[in-house]
């Protein structure tokens, strides 16, 4: 079995975080902790969802890469990423495209990156609602310039990416069950 970093990405709503959640409860999976400038949605808590930042707290970490999203910096620091090896050999991370990209050419074969999809993107906005996000912060994160850029797989992962469809969570999960036989048998 070879570590790797595992990569999910793609637009706001198409079930990161579920897939995460997934593999992290049934495969030697954990969650590298981010970095976020934006406020707590119900729930979360600091230090297990993300590491919730001022700006100035934000400035002062070693990343890997960061970037600003709807308005909130996000990143994820190279100690996250070490942590995450010495709790398990496949630390999984959530990010925009421009954040897998970032990943895929800086760790190059030492990542897998999961691009998901859903087939009408209708359903995306009935899915933030159903997550807690309330009416203002979806409408502003569906008219985000960065939504629109990650409905796409990027030129640079093409290729490189593996294209998941997330309309119907049994079908994902067992291709995620796939791809983590695949993982763990090399």
């Amino acid at each position: 079995m070879t570590p790797k970093v595992l990569v999910i990405t793609g637009a706001t709503g198409t079930g990161k975080t579920t897939v995460q959640h997934y593999l992290a409860q049934n495969y030697p999976v954990t969650r590298i902790v981010t970095h976020t400038t934006r406020p707590p949605r119900k729930g979360e808590v600091n230090g297990r969802d993300y590491y919730f930042e001022t700006e100035a707290s934000f400035a002062q970490k070693h990343y890997l890469e960061s970037v600003t999203y709807a308005g909130y910096h996000y990143g994820s620091s190279r100690e996250g990423i070490a942590a995450g090896f010495k709790r398990a050999p496949f630390p999984a991370i959530v990010l925009d495209t421009k954040g897998a990209i970032t990943y895929a050419q800086t760790l190059g074969d030492q990542v897998v990156v999961l691009f998901l999809t859903v087939s009408d993107t209708t359903q995306l906005q009935t899915r933030l609602t159903h997550r807690g996000d309330n009416g203002a912060m979806v409408k502003k994160r569906l008219a985000s310039p960065e939504y629109h850029r990650d409905l796409t797989m990027p030129l640079a992962l093409r290729g490189r990416a593996i294209e998941l469809n997330n309309d119907h969570w049994q079908q994902t999960q067992l291709k995620l069950d796939d791809l983590m036989a695949q993982l763990t048998a090399d």
